[in-house]
């Protein structure tokens, strides 16, 4: 069960609880509830500090004990968890959180649930908490749509996988990913090689995510066939994407000029997401961010729409969110000191 747990658990199970303070969920294949429960009940341990409940495995079947309203939120996440392990969609700890995360927070009970999802060859992919619903319905439904937030929050992934999802409806001819080849004070001039090995180490985190959804021969395949583009932001210049789903990752280092190339390049019958962290620029001291410039300028210009994501929307590692917090927190401190007389 869960090693050294296993006193404390018994110890709480042999605690007097009235009948009503117990509700009980079961389910019947013993193969999806071991996996429900994750290795040494990892996620029951997690739903339950999540959801502040307690969940005692008993065969297949739980008894979940708490305040009524978590009670009846733990037990919409199990039956809905259970019913993605049904569909033979993967269920880790990131899945278990995100599930949590939403029912805590008033949403749909898990993931699959929260609203539009993408399927793709190797997955199916949902939001995992509001912000990620709201843009996801954002990019169904605008021609180019802003999402800007800190690391970690899916804004990249998400557009991906939107792209993936028009490309193989056949909504769009092709997908044409682009970040600007600037990063942390390094210039791309100083790499070895020619320019293709060059700029693959900036483009690397848009590869990943190709590769999570498709296959790799079918991601080759498409890439020669110039279906799949991966470029620096400059080899944007003089182009009319149309018919495409066209996405500028890290836009946050592009420059004002370099932006409005980029979104005068839309063309007819395209999709264009603009993903960045708007804090965390890396072009030249003095020098404006692009990205920054152009929500300020075209916030509610029709057809335009901005999901703007935060800490809460973090999707890695828990921690992520709390050092985000940290430095959030400082800053705000600093700014509160500079403005003091």
């Amino acid at each position: 069960m869960r090693g050294a747990d296993d006193s404390e658990r018994e110890s709480r199970l042999s605690e007097p609880k009235t009948a009503d303070a117990i509700d009980y969920v079961a389910f019947h294949d013993n193969r999806l509830v071991a996996e429900l429960s994750g290795e040494h009940d990892a996620h029951l341990m997690l739903l339950e500090e999540a959801l502040g409940v307690r969940i005692d495995p008993r065969g297949n079947r739980f008894a979940v004990s708490g305040p009524p309203p978590a009670r009846l939120r733990a037990v919409n996440v199990l039956n809905a968890l259970y019913r993605q392990l049904e569909r033979g969609e993967s269920l880790g700890l990131a899945e278990v959180r995100a599930a949590a995360k939403l029912a805590e927070e008033g949403g749909a009970a898990s993931p699959a649930q929260a609203g539009p999802s993408i399927r793709t060859p190797k997955r199916l992919i949902g939001p995992r908490t509001p912000n990620q619903r709201a843009y996801l319905e954002a990019l169904a439904r605008a021609d180019l749509v802003f999402g800007v937030g800190p690391a970690g929050t899916g804004k990249t992934y998400l557009a991906v996988a939107h792209a993936v999802g028009l490309l193989l409806s056949g909504a769009v001819e092709r997908i044409i990913l682009s970040r600007p080849a600037v990063e942390a004070g390094e210039r791309i001039g100083f790499l070895p090689g020619d320019v293709k090995e060059k700029v693959d180490p900036y483009l690397r985190p848009l590869y990943d995510a190709l590769h999570d959804m498709m296959h790799a021969d079918y991601i080759e395949r498409r890439i020669a066939s110039a279906d799949i583009e991966i470029a620096p932001l400059a080899f944007m210049r003089g182009r009319t994407l149309a018919r495409a789903a066209v996405i500028l990752d890290e836009a946050q280092n592009a420059t004002i000029a370099q932006m409005k190339m980029f979104l005068t390049r839309l063309g007819e019958g395209a999709h264009m997401a603009v993903t960045g962290d708007p804090s965390q620029s890396d072009l030249p001291a003095g020098e404006p961010s692009g990205l920054a410039d152009a929500l300020e300028l075209l916030e509610g210009v029709e057809g335009v729409a901005v999901t703007r994501f935060a800490a809460g929307d973090v999707v890695r590692h828990p921690l992520v969110a709390r050092i985000i917090d940290a430095y959030d927190r400082r800053a705000a401190m600093r700014a509160g000191r500079s403005r003091k007389p």
